[in-house]
């Protein structure tokens, strides 16, 4: 299954409701196992982005509803990365 890496700022409603971050944290969790996620990590992070998700989807298609669903709850916007294991990327590199 690929991994994705998003990139999460805060929206001005999510920064207003921030002590909700947690229980938001949960339910996004929850939604992504349904949906045959798994959500490996969810960080907080300091500069830049207010956090990092690292998680695996299905699919290309299954990483833009679950992230566009999470957008249009109106607290966060995410900047999403397939990201490919080294093993993967060596075979990438030896198949130039």
């Amino acid at each position: 299954m690929p991994t994705y890496i998003s990139l999460v700022n805060f929206t001005d409603q999510g920064i207003r409701n921030v002590k909700k971050s947690p229980d938001r944290q949960s339910r996004f969790t929850e939604h992504a196992q349904q949906a045959g996620s798994t959500v490996h990590a969810i960080y907080m992070t300091l500069d830049g982005y207010a956090a990092a998700i690292i998680l695996d989807l299905p699919d290309d298609e299954a990483a833009a509803r679950s992230l566009l669903a999470l957008g249009c709850m109106g607290n966060v916007r995410t900047h999403t990365m397939k990201a490919f294991p080294r093993a993967q990327f060596e075979q990438l590199v030896q198949s130039l």
